[in-house]
Formats: structure tokens, C-alpha cells, sequence
């Protein structure tokens, strides 16, 4: 079931008491519900996207400066799309309608990014959402249809919550050991050790973010995992593969509907990448790039 919205065809999934909405313009995870209550925190149907939530973010994540970089000495220049801090920001499909098919518990999502200003390269893209009995697993895969290698890294941007809990009590972990500064246009100017509260957690509604972080701990299935915890114990996971080496974790009192939100960000790079070359990965001629994330409560 599919209905119209500013995001394009909304996707209803369901599996058992398990429930999502992915939008097409974007890809995003728009909401995802285990029972009654909400893990990804829905926005009205009348709303464009609000704060980029649950979008997909490639062939960069967050922010290019000026929108300039140089591709293995190469002068290109992107559209800025952040005309306030003058950035090329979260890549080119964020506002793309992309082509759906889907079954009651799973959807998959393509597009392509065609050669274009700043970015002269052909990648076909993937999204695959797949609902499990404690949440959602996603796929993406990227293939590179140029002639040429081609610079590429990817992030999403979903908001994670226990949705009949107040989000200031909740406690937020993110097992990073390092975490990026930033000046006055989000962009990176260096390292420090991460607050090692964070590793332990911290109540939500005390802390303010909008930080990236790297030197992430992996478990031994080598997945990273994020969690918020209810007073009562529940959990909800955001985990990532392998290839995700970077989170992005932005609060905001601005999201409709929400007292507190909370996106907590999977990247294969940080802000600023195709600059810095921290996470990029070119990929060659008809090479495929696969990547894995995922929400679960328990």
C-alpha cells in the first residue's frame, strides 16, 4: 500500500506486530513501529522531510566546504545545496524520487546518480529494507557504471526512539573512542578523545550534539552498536557493518511531534571526505560496494 505525500509514495510494510514506512524521494525510513510503539519517530504525511530524517545520503555524506574537492587532481566544484554555511551538503539523491517494488515485509529502492556538475560519474544504487520479528535490517549496494574509478562514500540518517517514553530519559551510548571538531560551519578541524561518558551513557536530555565520531568499537560479529535505554530496560539498537567506521549524533528540540530527537547516523566517511579522503572508497568500473545496518529492540 502506497499514499502521496511531499516525500513521494509513502510504503507501508508490515511483519507480524512489526511495521515501517519508507518514502521514496530520499529512501528514507520515515517510521518503524514494534507493536505500539514507535522506534523511528514518524512526522506528519503533509511534512516534507524534516531535518533529513532516514534519508539516504551518497555518494557523500554531510558536508563538502564550498562545495570544492579534488578528485586525484582533478579541480571539482559541486552545487552548494547549503546556501547558509555555503556547502555541498549530503550528497545528490536526498530529494531524488526513487523507483520502488515491495512485498508486504520488504522494499527495495533504486536510482541512479548520473554524471552531473562537480561529480562526473554513473553509480547505480540500492536500498533494501527488510523487516525481522525485533525491527528492520537495510542493505545498500553501489555500483560503479563509469568508465573510469569513481570516489564514493555513503551515510543515513535515521532518528531512533522508545516512543512512550520521555526522550529526555532516555540514555543514549555510542561506543566511539574519538570525536571530530568542528568550526562555526560544521565542517572538521581536528580530533579529541570522545567524552568517555558517552561510552557508558548519558541521559539524552542532558547532552547536546551534532558531532561526529570515529574509532568505533566493534563487537565480535563486527557490528557497531548504538543504543538508547528506557528507565524500564528496553533497548533499542542501531547497529552498523562493516565499512560504516564513522557515526554522525545530532539532538534537536525541532522535530515535529518531539519533545527531544535523537539521529544517530551510520557513514563510511565523515564530514568533508572527498577534501580530507578520510573513508573514501573508489570504486572501480562495474565493482560493487555492499553495506549493512539495522534497528532492533529488545
Amino acid at each position: 500500500m502506497s499514499t502521496a505525500s511531499p516525500t513521494g509514495a509513502q510504503i507501508s510494510l508490515r511483519r507480524g506486530g512489526v511495521t515501517a514506512q519508507i518514502a521514496q524521494v530520499g529512501a528514507s525510513l520515515r517510521s518503524l513501529r514494534i507493536d505500539d510503539v514507535d522506534l523511528v519517530p514518524p512526522y506528519p504525511l503533509e511534512l516534507p522531510t524534516p531535518a533529513c530524517s532516514g534519508v539516504v545520503l551518497v555518494p557523500w555524506p554531510n558536508r563538502v566546504r564550498d562545495g570544492e574537492w579534488d578528485d586525484d587532481g582533478t579541480a571539482r566544484r559541486l552545487a552548494i545545496t547549503e546556501p547558509k554555511l555555503n556547502n555541498a551538503s549530503h550528497g545528490l539523491l536526498r530529494f531524488t524520487a526513487y523507483e520502488v517494488s515491495h512485498t508486504e515485509g520488504e522494499a527495495v529502492l533504486r536510482a541512479t546518480i548520473v554524471p552531473q556538475t562537480g561529480y562526473p560519474y554513473l553509480i547505480e544504487t540500492t536500498v533494501e529494507y527488510a523487516l525481522t520479528p525485533d525491527g528492520i535490517d537495510v542493505s545498500h549496494t553501489l555500483t560503479n557504471r563509469s568508465t573510469t574509478s569513481a570516489p564514493m562514500a555513503l551515510g543515513t540518517h535515521p532518528f531512533v526512539t522508545i516512543g512512550d517514553v520521555d526522550p529526555h530519559d532516555l540514555v543514549l551510548r555510542i561506543p566511539a573512542e574519538t570525536a571530530f571538531d568542528t568550526d562555526d560551519r560544521m565542517l572538521p578541524t581536528g580530533t579529541r578523545p570522545a567524552d568517555a561518558a558517552l561510552r557508558e551513557g548519558v541521559r539524552l536530555g542532558d547532552v547536546t550534539l551534532d558531532t561526529g565520531f570515529t574509532d568505533l568499537a566493534r563487537d565480535p560479529d563486527r557490528r557497531v552498536r548504538h543504543s538508547l535505554t528506557a528507565p524500564d530496560g528496553r533497548r533499542v539498537t542501531l547497529w552498523q557493518g562493516e565499512g560504516f567506521d564513522y557515526v554522525q549524533v545530532y539532538t534537536t528540540p525541532a522535530y515535529p511531534g518531539q519533545s527531544l530527537a535523537v539521529a544517530i547516523e551510520p557513514m563510511t566517511a565523515p564530514a568533508d571526505a572527498l577534501n580530507s579522503g578520510l573513508g573514501i572508497r573508489r570504486l572501480a568500473p562495474d565493482e560493487t560496494w555492499t553495506l549493512h545496518w539495522g534497528i532492533t529492540l529488545s
